[in-house]
């Protein structure tokens, strides 16, 4: 096969390339500019896609063997990842980049272009197998499953998934993946992963989201309408948060709050007791199936809020006007704009973006 490896810089997809190139596939490399920041550093584990991260994608090809390319997707990457961030906060939802990178960016622009240039697949160092069945490939769990990947590849289509290649799924653990790169002379054996959001590396969301919204003084309330305390601005809020409230009325069983819902139009952030936190449904209208359809409308699942989020036994409906899961147990701290992926087994079944949660505590009266 034709395969285009997207080479971030990072020691997983430089040993994915490694593979692809020693499976016998006609490998070129390539890496993605994300920012016009032209001058940007990596920090430790800070942030990707920096200018450090090119450098060792280059490194990695040449000591490989293989073509390698920078393409700038900076402008696609700023209006479908981040002004996307921007406008979900500021509509009172959470929501996740990296599903919307992969969605838009890794495995829509990059994969649209790949095959018009004649590619069959794309490569990816994402820690999530793929399995052929009479259906199509369907995607499943890594075989570790510290390093699992499946939840933020959700988003992925059928067609999605006939061109993808994930050499690392059944790798036993990251340890592997490092002693694998170190024994091919890789200078990135040993480089830290990337943590945090990649466009904010120093890790303050809450003040970029400030310097990107602005501040506006509004009211955080129980659940009874009273006034318990003021903030400077509702985005810089979401469902579960405890600190940083600064509450000037504590509560009656002096217990701590959390933030149970953020109401952007009327600038107001609403607090409750830990239980009220707890979600007995979740809804969507925005979904996708990653590969064949369910052939039933209702059907037993497991539902995954998180990345790294236990998965719940739950009960999915799918109607013309979306998907709703109905946990066994009720789900902690739900937010609008989370994504909720469906797996049966180690297979992903398909996701959706939440806009609705049902509380499993009633509101006092």
């Amino acid at each position: 096969m034709r395969i285009l490896a997207a080479m971030s810089g990072g020691v997983d997809s430089a040993v994915a390339a490694a593979r692809a190139v020693e499976a016998g596939h006609d490998v070129v490399g390539v890496h993605l500019a994300l920012s016009r920041a032209g001058g940007t550093l990596r920090t430790g584990s800070r942030g990707c896609c920096t200018i450090e991260d090119a450098l060792d994608a280059r490194r990695a090809a040449d000591l490989l063997g293989i073509p390698f390319y920078v393409w700038d997707f900076s402008e696609r990457f700023r209006d479908d990842v981040i002004e996307d961030f921007i406008s979900e906060y500021k509509a009172g939802r959470t929501p996740n980049p990296c599903m919307r990178c992969n969605e838009k960016i890794k495995f829509a622009a990059l994969l649209e272009r790949a095959i018009e240039l004649g590619f069959d697949a794309v490569c990816t160092g994402h820690y999530a197998t793929l399995v052929p069945t009479d259906d199509g490939l369907e995607l499943h769990r890594a075989a570790d499953d510290a390093k699992d990947q499946s939840y933020v590849l959700g988003v992925l289509t059928a067609e999605q998934l006939a061109h993808t290649y994930f050499p690392l799924g059944t790798t036993p653990s990251k340890a592997v993946v490092r002693a694998e790169a170190a024994a091919r002379g890789l200078s990135v054996a040993q480089k830290p992963d990337s943590h945090d959001i990649c466009f904010i590396p120093d890790g303050d969301t809450r003040g970029w989201l400030a310097e990107k919204v602005g501040t506006a003084t509004g009211d955080i309330v129980d659940r009874s309408g009273a006034v318990v305390g003021a903030h400077e601005g509702a985005h810089a809020y979401t469902v579960g948060q405890r600190r940083g409230l600064k509450l000037g009325v504590p509560a009656a069983d002096g217990k701590p709050r959390f933030v149970l819902e953020v109401r952007p139009v009327s600038n107001t952030v609403i607090v409750g007791p830990k239980e009220a936190l707890a979600t007995a449904e979740i809804s969507g209208e925005r979904f996708s199936w990653a590969g064949a359809a369910p052939t039933e409308s209702r059907f037993r699942c497991e539902v995954q809020i998180r990345a790294h989020a236990e998965p719940v036994p739950a009960e999915a409906q799918v109607t013309a006007q979306g998907v709703t899961a109905t946990p066994d147990v009720p789900l902690d701290g739900v937010a609008p704009g989370q994504t909720a992926v469906l797996y049966v087994g180690t297979r992903v079944i398909g996701q959706f973006t939440i806009d609705r949660t049902v509380s499993a505590a009633p509101v006092p009266a």
